[in-house]
C-alpha cells in the first residue's frame, strides 16, 4: 500500500534523492545508516516502559526514512544494482527482526506474539521474492508489506501500546501472507494449465 504511495511521490523522492546524493555516499552506506538506527531502536525497546517503546517507536520512524533516501540515491545516481538490491533487502530483514527482538525483550508483549509476528512479517516478504523468481508480481497484494508493519509498530509505539502494535502486525501480516500465496497459487496454476494447452494444441497440430 505504502509502497504505490511512494511511486506517486516519485518527483519528491527524486529531489530527496538528489539532496542526499550531495554528500557523495553510496546508497548502501544509507542502508547500513538505517540498519544502525534500527538496531538502536531495538536497545530503547529493550529498556522497557514508556520511555523505551516511545524512543523506539521515533527511532524506528527515522530508520524508515533512511529505507527511502537508499533507494533514492540509488535512483538519482544511476548507482543501482543486483548486489545493493540483495544487501538492502537483506539488512532490512536484518533490521525488522532486531526491532522485534527489542520489543520482546522489553517485554511489551508475549514472546510467542512477538516470534508469530516476526515469522509471518518474513514470509510476507518470502512470498513476493519467490513470487518474483516465478514470474509471478506480488508487490503491493496485500495490506501488511515491510512500510505498513513498521509504520503499525512505530506509531503505537508513540502512543504507549507497542503491544496491540505487534499484534496487528501479527494479523496484517497474516493476512498478507495468506493473499500472496492465494494469488501467487491460482497464478502458476493458470500459467501451468495455459501451457499444457498450448502443448497439447503443438501436438495435434
Amino acid at each position: 500500500m505504502l509502497d504505490r504511495l511512494r511511486a506517486r511521490l516519485e518527483t519528491y523522492l527524486e529531489s530527496v534523492g538528489k539532496w542526499f546524493a550531495r554528500l557523495q555516499t553510496s546508497p548502501t552506506a544509507w542502508t547500513m545508516v538505517g540498519l544502525v538506527i534500527s538496531i538502536i531502536a531495538s536497545v530503547a525497546y529493550s529498556t522497557s516502559g514508556y520511555a523505551g517503546q516511545a524512543l523506539g517507536g521515533v527511532l524506528v520512524l527515522a530508520a524508515g526514512w533512511f529505507d527511502i533516501v537508499d533507494g533514492a540515491v540509488a535512483r538519482v545516481t544511476g548507482r543501482s544494482s543486483k548486489r545493493g538490491a540483495f544487501l538492502d533487502s537483506t539488512l532490512d530483514r536484518v533490521a525488522e527482526v532486531a526491532v522485534f527482538g527489542g520489543i520482546m525483550l522489553g517485554g511489551y508483549s508475549p514472546p510467542i506474539l512477538v516470534l508469530l509476528a516476526i515469522c509471518f512479517s518474513l514470509l510476507v516478504s518470502y512470498t513476493r521474492a519467490k513470487g518474483d523468481a516465478l514470474g509471478v508480481p506480488l508487490s503491493g497484494v496485500g495490506i501488511g508489506e515491510r512500510s505498513e508493519r513498521l509504520l503499525i509498530v512505530a506509531i503505537l509505539s508513540i502512543l504507549g501500546l507497542a503491544f496491540w502494535g505487534v499484534l496487528l502486525v501479527l494479523i496484517v501480516a497474516l493476512y498478507t501472507f495468506l493473499e500472496r500465496t492465494l494469488r501467487a497459487v491460482t497464478s502458476l496454476k493458470g500459467a501451468a494449465s495455459g501451457a499444457q494447452l498450448a502443448k497439447q494444441q503443438a501436438t495435434s497440430a
